[in-house]
């Protein structure tokens, strides 16, 4: 609360996508507006920048009298490096090397907190949701493809850019021999977690096996839960491969919480039984870790958007 006759500060946050960029207005953890506007990706990487641009230009127009817009929270997908500024590489808005916190930064007049989607949806999740009081913990979204946030000794890990993409990168050797789990990845492997664990990945590999189209994953789960073979095997599959995922994080980090979020885990125990069971069956000498449902959803980028705005603005 602010007292009489002084603005109350805001952020303006925007999350990044391949088809609509959310935005918000926030006063600490209370989102006060929302928007969303498409990416323009058919446009080229120059028409995603102006998108981008204009939806924040349009969230700070649009502060209500009484409020101060004080900075701005950018989240993008791809490899990015916080501590440059810089999108490394995100192929679905055509970006390559793009310095965006310094062009926002240039543009808007305003202090940047700049950051990636996944890491800032753990950051969120760790102070606002499932995470609030752990001190050290990894946020695993399951939607079109796989990603880690890790927060350890309560520091949010990046690593340039590179830390968490667990997405990618081969199969585990006993997982090249199931029929469809080797397919080609668009990172130029073949066989990655992604292509068959993720929930666009558990849609495109009932549909190879069977020839039949599906609405996404929880099409797959419903036909699994009616008896149909092929698709006990995809659902049975992906949760092998997302449990295999987790245990090996665990091995290496210790953490003790493990907060699942993305369209999948819309399948509920379904997807988190199984789960906690193949994750405890695997590890030995370490503890098993709480694997929980997220708790932020769709809104968990936005609201790290804004976590890392506050950073820019103390910082400034």
């Amino acid at each position: 609360m602010t007292s009489s006759g002084a603005s109350a500060a805001l952020v303006a946050a925007v999350d990044i996508g391949g088809t609509g960029i959310k935005g918000g207005l926030l006063e600490g953890n209370r989102i006060l507006l929302r928007t969303t506007t498409p990416t323009h990706a058919a446009s080229g990487p120059d028409g995603v920048l102006q998108s981008v641009l204009t939806a924040l230009a349009d969230i700070v127009a649009s502060a209500p009298d009484g409020t101060t817009v004080a900075g701005l929270g950018v989240v993008s997908p791809g490899t990015v490096d916080e501590a440059r500024g810089v999108v490394i590489d995100a192929e679905n808005l055509g970006w390559h090397d793009v310095p965006l916190a310094e062009i926002v930064r240039a543009e808007l007049g305003l202090p940047v907190g700049f950051g990636h989607d996944v890491r800032a949806g753990g950051l969120a999740e760790w102070r606002y949701g499932a995470g609030v009081d752990a001190e050290d913990l990894i946020f695993l979204p399951v939607g079109t493809g796989i990603a880690a946030a890790l927060v350890l000794g309560g520091r949010l890990l990046s690593s340039g850019g590179y830390a968490g993409e667990i997405g990618h990168g081969g199969p585990a050797p006993r997982r090249t021999s199931s029929p469809g789990a080797d397919l080609a990845c668009p990172c130029g492997a073949t066989g990655c977690p992604e292509t068959f664990a993720s929930a666009a990945g558990i849609a495109r590999r009932y549909e190879m096996l069977t020839g039949t189209s599906v609405d996404g994953a929880a099409e797959v789960l419903t036909r699994q839960l009616d008896g149909d073979p092929v698709a006990a095997t995809v659902w049975d599959d992906a949760v092998a491969g997302l449990g295999e995922l987790v245990s090996d994080l665990v091995r290496v980090t210790g953490v003790s919480r493990i907060v699942i979020g993305g369209g999948l885990v819309g399948a509920g125990d379904h997807l988190l039984e199984p789960l906690r069971r193949q994750v405890s069956t695997a590890l030995t000498v370490h503890r098993a870790p709480r694997i929980v449902p997220a708790q932020l959803g769709a809104d968990a980028g936005l609201y790290g958007a804004s976590l890392i705005g506050w950073q820019a603005v103390r910082a400034a």
